[in-house]
Order: structure tokens, then sequence, then C-alpha cells
């Protein structure tokens, strides 16, 4: 071939491959987008992390191949009575396949029925290597490869070292101590098949543990956003609702104290706006003063007197976090329910607890005609004598509890409602000086 010829076929193979390079980008890119997908797909739960059906007794059909060898030698005259050898070796192949497929679920490997075949396996066994030896031998290995795949924990030593034995004693008697490399195999596959199946089980184990904590990690955070939902439109929307009876009431002789009532409530939307998103991504903190703040307007629109005391030590964010939602779901419920006139919020706290109660002197609600009762005791709502339990007090004692604390919630005896918080102090909250503030 000439040098032109050269230069004509190299130029065609590269127009070829010009032309052929879209095709190549696209099945890149797309073979990319499908494997990243697949991937967010996997971390989101949504698929197994190995997609496929689990092992079954197929992965030790393969290893009858060791028995080719005395298949050959019935058609080739060196096995004395030979239709003997072939119901051996048909019986031996029927038994090795009924042990192998049963040794892979829990249920069928332990039952009496596989512990029985696996026994006539080796009766069989030790018949056909005993009277004719040479490659019938090889069925000591296979013997030890049911014996480990139907075996486990504390029958598999003793098992396993009597088939050993027995291929041993077998063989020596065929082969001499060359024999002995028989019972070395036997024992060892034993040993690597239970090792190896064992391995599985625990994989498979460890990756169904993996997805039940996925679930449950997901059932939680489900759990802490509906919760964190409630409490923050409960509130908010209770507040909205007292500002704008107090503005339109006010409307008419007061426009002025009317748009201040209005510009709260536009401070409360967004407000709630903001807590929103931040309990969507969990990021969402708590503040017992912040809290206290937005109780004292909102009581203060619903024509609520409120007295704040505080004593004690300062608090962690955790324990003030958990008392912010307190203040907000007592105050809340005392708005809504109690049609009190006064309530106290006292926060005091010790070397190691700090306590918070919410008092209020409701007289009870009219709902659909009759009046409601709370319920004796923990367990009621929150909120005055009118309040009943629900969503807020449920997620509210779980979560203390969760911190080490408790609730308790319940009609006074004196007339009112009263809730009951308990927490121990932050690790990171030290003593400090006694704080005391009122505000009515």
């Amino acid at each position: 071939m000439s040098w032109t010829q050269k230069v004509r076929c190299r130029l065609r193979a590269t127009r070829a491959a010009v032309r052929q390079a879209p095709g190549h980008r696209r099945h890149y890119a797309a073979d990319k987008t499908r494997k990243a997908e697949w991937r967010a797909a996997r971390r989101a739960g949504e698929l197994p992390e190995n997609p496929g059906p689990p092992p079954s007794g197929f992965t030790l059909l393969p290893w009858l191949l060791l028995g080719m060898g005395a298949f050959s030698n019935l058609f080739q005259d060196e096995t004395p009575n030979p239709w003997i050898g072939a119901l051996g070796l048909l019986t031996f192949n029927s038994l090795y396949i009924y042990v192998a497929f049963r040794a892979f679920r829990g249920e069928t490997r332990e039952a009496r029925s596989t512990r029985v075949a696996l026994a006539l396996l080796a009766a069989v066994t030790c018949g056909l290597a005993a009277g004719y030896g040479g490659n019938w031998l090889l069925f000591f290995p296979l013997l030890g490869l049911a014996t480990g795949a139907a075996l486990r924990l504390s029958h598999l030593r003793p098992a396993g070292t009597a088939v050993a034995v027995l291929a041993g004693a077998v063989s020596f008697f065929h082969d001499g101590w060359g024999g002995l490399d028989i019972a070395y195999a036997t024992w060892i596959s034993t040993m690597v098949t239970a090792a190896i199946m064992r391995l599985s089980e625990a994989v498979r184990e460890l990756r169904a543990a993996r997805e039940e904590l996925a679930r449950r990690a997901v059932e939680k955070e489900r759990l802490r956003f509906s919760r964190d939902l409630h409490d923050l439109l409960g509130h908010t929307m209770s507040v909205i609702v007292v500002k704008s009876e107090a503005a339109r009431r006010l409307a008419a002789r007061d426009l002025d104290a009317a748009l201040d009532q209005i510009t709260d409530i536009e401070s409360v939307g967004r407000q709630a706006l903001t807590e929103i998103r931040e309990a969507v991504t969990g990021y969402r903190q708590g503040s017992l003063d912040t809290e206290l703040d937005r109780a004292h307007s909102a009581l203060t629109a619903a024509g609520i007197k409120l007295a704040v005391t505080r004593s004690g030590p300062p608090l962690g964010p955790q324990t003030e976090a958990l008392l912010g939602w307190v203040v907000r779901e007592a105050v809340t419920n005392v708005v809504r329910h109690s049609a009190a006139q006064h309530c106290a919020i006292t926060l005091s706290g010790a070397a190691e607890r700090v306590r918070l109660t919410v008092v209020d002197d409701g007289v009870g609600v009219v709902v659909d005609g009759g009046a409601e009762r709370a319920a004796d005791g923990a367990g009621g709502g929150l909120g005055g004598s009118g309040a009943r339990a629900g969503t807020g007090l449920t997620g509210l004692t779980e979560r203390l509890a969760a911190a080490g604390g408790s609730l308790r919630a319940g009609p006074r005896a004196r007339g009112g409602f009263a809730v009951s918080a308990e927490l121990p102090l932050d690790a990171g909250a030290t003593d400090a000086n006694s704080a005391v503030a009122e505000r009515a």
C-alpha cells in the first residue's frame, strides 16, 4: 500500500470518527444522567443497595462438576456394577440439590427433613467412596459443602470434624497417606462454606437493619416537622385572630391603635414564614425570651394580664428552646380556650433542674352548645379549663421526656388551669446571680 492510500484510509477513518462523535457524546451524557439519577434514588432510600434476587441454591450447583470424573468412569467401563454406581450418583445429586436449596432459608435449613437428607447424603457418599475410590472420593468435599451450608454455630464444628475424619478414614483405606488430602479438602470446604454463608446472611441482615433505620429516620423527621408545624401555626394563627379582633374593635374609635395591631399582624406573619422555613430545614432553635415577648403581645391583645417571674441560674440553649415551646403552646391555649383574665408564668431553677409553670384563672368556654371540661391530671389539654388533650400536649410531653424532663397539665383546685414543666439544666449552664423580672 502506497503512502497516498494510507493517508486516504486515515482520513476516512478520521471522518467516520468525527461523524460518530456526537452520538458517543449523547450516549455518554445519557448514561451519566442515568447513573446520577440512580445514585440520588439510592440515597433517598428508593432503591436497594444491591438490587437483584437474593442468593439461592443455584450458587452451590456448579460444584457438582467435581463429580464429572466419577460420571465419566461409568461410560469407560472403569466402574464395577455401573448400574449401582449410576443409581448412587443420581441419589447423591438429588440429595445435594435438595440440601443446597433448603440451606438458604432459616426455617427450611433448621427443618428435620433437611437434617435427614444431609445424613442420607453422608451415607451415600461413604458407600460410593468406599466402594469405588478414585474420583468417587471427591464426593467428600461436596458433602463438606452441603454440611457447611446446612449447619450453623454449635452443630457446625462437631459435624465438620466428623465429616473430615470420615473422609480421611475412607481415603486412607484406598490411597494410604495420600488420601489425607481429601480429608483436608473436606474440612476446608465445610468451614469456608459456612463462613461465606454466615457472612452473606450478616450482610443481608445489616442491609435490612440499615433500611429499617433509614425508614425510622424518615418517620422521625416527618414527626418532628408535623409537631413543629402544629406548634408554630397554632400559636401564630391564634395571635393573628386575636389581633384581628382587636383591630376590628379599635378601628371605629382609635384608628392609630388599630393600625398598630395590623402592623403587629404583619410582623407575626413574616416571622411565621421565617420559622416555617427554619422548621423545614430543621435548624430552628427557640428562644425563651422571644416566646415571653410574644406571649405578652398575644395575651395583651386578648385582654389578659400577664405576670412573668424568673429566678435561678442561666439556662442552656437546649433547655431554653424546650421551655420556649412550652410557653408557646400553653399561651396559645390560654388565648384560645381559657376565657381567663390573668395569666402567670413562673420560671425557677436550682442547681440541677429548672421548673416552668403557666397558670391562668380561666373558667371554661362554651363549644357547640356544651361546656368543655379538661381531663383531670396529666394528659389534659393545655390552656384553660376548656382545653382538650391534643397534638401539642403529646408532642411537648415526648420532647421533654426525651430530654430527661416531664410535663404535667390539669385544672387547679381553686379554678383555672396549670401547666408545669421540669427539665435538667444543660451541661454548659453555670451558676450566676438570680434575676427577677416582672411584666404586667
